[in-house]
Formats: C-alpha cells, structure tokens, sequence
C-alpha cells in the first residue's frame, strides 16, 4: 500500500472554506456556556461549494464578536432589518425576501450546506437583501449589533430540547430575551414558531411574563399563521405527523 499523501483530503481542522465561513468563528475569546444549538454534519453539494467560494465575501459573514456591525454598510442600503436565527435550507427565507423587497434579512444559521444553498437561492432569485451569517446568534446581539438595530426577529421551529435535563439548551428564555429587547427597536416584533407543543407553551409563559414584550394576540393566545410566513418543507413534514404549529407575535414595548 502506497504511503503517499492523498491530495484530496484535507488535513485535519483545515477549513474546507478558507475564505468562507469558519468553523468557530468566534474562537476561544467569548465565555463558554450552554448553547441552544449543534452543529449538524451533512455533505455540501458542488452547487452549495460554489456558491459559497464566490458569494461569501460580497454576501456572508463570521460571528466573531470582535466589531460592531454597521447594518446600513453591509447591507448598502438603510431599509429596516430583521434577523432570523435558524434558517435550515433557506428556501422560507428566500421567499420572504423576494416577498418583501423593503425589509433586508439577516439570516443565522451554523449549518454549512444551508449557507450555500441560501447563497445560491438569493444569486438565482437576485435579492440583493439577504445577507448570512455564520455562528453563534448570542453573539452577534450582544456583540455586533447596536441597540434598537433591529426591525423584527424571526426564530423558526428552533431545537425544542424536548429531554426535561437539556430544557436549559432551548433559546427562548429570560436572558435571551433580556438581550432581544435590547437590539429590536420599540414595536419591533418577535417571531416564534414551533411544532412541539410543550416549548410552545414554555415560549407563551416567558414571553407573556416578560415586561418588554406585549403580546399580538388577546391574552394567552397563539397567533395563525401570518401570510408572509411561507410553509416550510419541515413544517409539512410535521403537519403530516400531526404535529400542531404554533406561532407567536409579540411586540416589543
């Protein structure tokens, strides 16, 4: 058996983007500390690859905590802006870009393949009001966003943690959205949908108990589905299950 290097593989911890999104953007200099989310592991397509190698620098962006970010330069313009954490595939998030030309999205999300494709969806489509982001979202609102930067924040079907010992993991909770209220401008709406139930009723409790935050909706109740959020590929995938998708709209006061 032949000793020689294989050229094609990568040594290991080599990013497979140098120039695109890294790993662990924002490194060892931020607090450790339980995080709602994990990385996945899936295959990037050659169409995912190709569009992160030529679009990351004009449309993409690394967490790393290390500046503040000035919105109306990276996105070229001084339309409204909305983050939205966890995008999967993107396909929802490009629709509501092209559905909404006036708003730009800041789309978050860890999940490499997804990164391409929305990168590539945006290209095809030519919205020029998407931009993405690779890392940790804390990070980036306590970091790298201004106060009162925000029109808006989505958070779509996040990981429900449904094992009562990883409740702690879940994002909607107290300190988060402590830090929520900070970055979204008063009457900036925040966005939560999901499909487990028990989290629902967890998102209506911390969120309805909240001083800054005043709910769309008459008391204690979920909001439909708003026309501008489309039906995701997931979602159906739940619906199917019978699974019940709630959405929650609450306004920040």
């Amino acid at each position: 058996m032949s000793d020689a290097p294989n050229p094609s593989r990568r040594p290991a911890r080599t990013p497979r983007f140098p120039d695109g999104p890294q790993p662990d953007p924002a490194g060892s200099h931020h607090e450790r500390r339980i995080r709602s989310f994990q990385p996945r592991r899936s295959r990037v397509t050659t169409g995912q690859a190709d569009a992160i190698e030529r679009l990351w620098a004009r449309w993409g962006l690394d967490i790393d905590g290390r500046r503040t970010l000035d919105l109306t330069e990276l996105f070229g313009d001084d339309r409204p802006v909305v983050l939205e954490i966890g995008f999967g595939m993107g396909e929802a998030t490009a629709q509501m870009a092209a559905d909404d030309p006036a708003t730009n999205i800041l789309a978050v999300d860890v999940h490499t393949p997804g990164q391409g494709n929305l990168l590539s969806l945006a290209e095809r489509s030519g919205l020029g009001n998407v931009r993405v982001a690779n890392g940790d979202a804390i990070i980036l609102l306590r970091e790298m966003l201004r106060p009162d930067a925000l029109a808006g924040l989505r958070v779509y079907f996040p990981d429900p943690w449904p094992k009562k010992r990883h409740h702690k993991r879940r994002l909607i909770q107290p300190e988060f959205l402590d830090l929520a209220a900070d970055r979204l401008s008063p009457g900036a709406v925040l966005h939560c949908a999901t499909d487990w139930e028990p989290y629902a009723e967890q998102m209506m409790e911390v969120l309805t108990a909240h001083p800054r935050f005043a709910n769309t909706q008459p008391e204690g109740h979920f909001a439909p589905r708003p026309e501008f959020r489309p039906l995701t590929r997931f979602e159906g995938q739940g619906l199917d299950k019978g699974h019940v998708v709630r959405d929650l709209l609450f306004r920040r006061v």
